[in-house]
């Protein structure tokens, strides 16, 4: 009899406590002592269908979890491949598995599934491995956004921020927008500040500069004219990996640096003001700090890093020059950047060219300049130049009485003013049109 006990699994009931080996050996010799199921479930405070349940089973036995079959049984390690791949999306697994298992299950199946690997992901996006490089080797560069009150107006900064990756000396400079235009002449301001050229410019995957990256193959397709600005100075572009903006990590805290230091609590009185203060505090500050990795002064530092730097070979700046489309409104202006620009009134609703380098506007029809304006720095203004609004109807230019309403449409020169009397004519002429006469 002790051997059926041994051999036999019990199979507990839901919410009725398992008995201990000694309690089910009790029922066993009590019924043998010729007790009822009453009397021993009463004595050893059980239910009468727990002793049933025991005296039919034999006795104790271990208990065995019941085997439960899984949707995502056997696809463990595929799960996890993908997990890790798609950055912990469980939404885009959950649209794997139904397209190339044909599981169907629900998103919270899923996400308890790849709970484990949560934890090995945000650490992977945590973990950095510092590395430094040698004297001349890499620059990296960012933009970085910061709200700042320029004439009297709160405007947002976008500030081009380049590192020197073996004396951390910084480059700074301000521009109202992040456009590829931006991005080259920040760069090479940044070589001329510099004095030279590194061999690597360590870029994030900004659209200006990247046009593809994939994240698992690590190719990198760079933009036709970045790649051409690369080749004219002579460096070689790198961009770092997708969704780690840790591995550009020294540029990551000059960005920072350049927020909290250089522009907290400043107030300037125009664009001119704040690259002055910038230019300031790059000589002042950033190159005379002792830098919390180095331990040194990123001044001290560069003085070994400029003998590695290539040299600039006295190459002319790199042409750059948005070409953009745009209709001319109503109000004789185009619109760029939020900004407009007033061109000659007559080329109202008409498509025209226009072309943007060095801080120049031009707007060309069919190829013929129409109108020459600066880039306003600025966002939502608006330049308009007299001359392009003279002959309009209703235009009135400064100091000027209103225009004669017999002014010609081209507004070159008026309409000479016919005397009403030269108007009328003898009756006898309209006579001899009609072919009749007057009774």
């Amino acid at each position: 009899m002790q051997e059926a006990v041994y051999n036999q699994p019990h199979v507990q009931s839901r919410g009725e406590p398992m008995q201990s080996p000694e309690d089910v050996a009790a029922i066993g010799r009590l019924k043998a002592c010729g007790w009822g199921i009453k009397r021993i479930a009463g004595e050893l405070g059980i239910s009468k269908n727990t002793v049933k349940r025991y005296l039919r089973q034999g006795g104790w036995a271990p208990y065995v979890n019941p085997v439960r079959t899984k949707a995502l049984d056997g696809v463990n390690d595929w799960l996890r491949e993908r997990f890790i791949t798609h950055a912990g999306n469980a939404a885009v697994v959950q649209q794997e598995l139904r397209n190339q298992h044909d599981i169907t299950v629900s998103l919270r199946t899923v996400e308890r599934a790849c709970a484990p690997w949560r934890r090995e992901l945000a650490a992977c996006a945590q973990a950095t491995v510092r590395f430094e490089t040698p004297p001349g080797q890499q620059m990296q560069i960012d933009f970085g956004s910061r709200k700042a009150t320029i004439a009297g107006e709160t405007v947002v900064v976008q500030l081009f921020v380049a590192t020197l990756g073996h004396s951390r000396r910084i480059f700074v400079q301000a521009y109202p927008h992040q456009h590829q235009s931006a991005w080259f002449a920040g760069i090479e301001a940044a070589l001329q500040h510099f004095g030279g050229v590194p061999r690597q410019v360590l870029v994030d995957n900004a659209r200006a500069l990247v046009e593809h990256h994939d994240a698992v193959s690590r190719e990198v397709v760079f933009n036709d004219r970045f790649r051409a600005l690369a080749h004219h100075w002579g460096f070689r572009p790198v961009a770092c990996a997708p969704y780690r903006p840790r591995t550009k990590g020294k540029d990551e805290r000059s960005v920072g640096y350049v927020k909290r230091n250089a522009m907290a609590g400043h107030t300037f009185e125009s664009w001119a003001h704040l690259q002055q203060h910038l230019d300031w505090w790059m000589r002042e500050v950033a190159d005379q700090r002792v830098h919390g990795t180095t331990g040194e002064i990123p001044a001290e530092r560069f003085r070994i890093e400029r003998e590695h730097l290539l040299p600039l070979a006295d190459r002319p700046p790199f042409e750059q020059m948005r070409r953009l489309s745009r209709r001319v409104a109503r109000d004789a202006t185009v619109e760029v950047d939020t900004n407009r620009y007033s061109v000659p009134w007559r080329l109202a609703g008409r498509l025209v060219q226009i072309h943007i380098a060095g801080c120049e506007l031009c707007v060309l029809d069919e190829g013929r300049e129409v109108a020459h304006h600066p880039e306003l720095a600025g966002r939502r203004q608006t330049r308009c130049l007299p001359e392009h609004l003279q002959g309009i109807v209703g235009y009135r230019a400064p100091g000027q009485t209103a225009m004669p309403l017999a002014a010609s449409e081209r507004g070159d020169e008026p309409i000479p003013v016919v005397p009403h009397a030269l108007l009328q004519r003898d009756l006898s002429v309209y006579e001899a049109v009609a072919g009749g006469g007057w009774q």
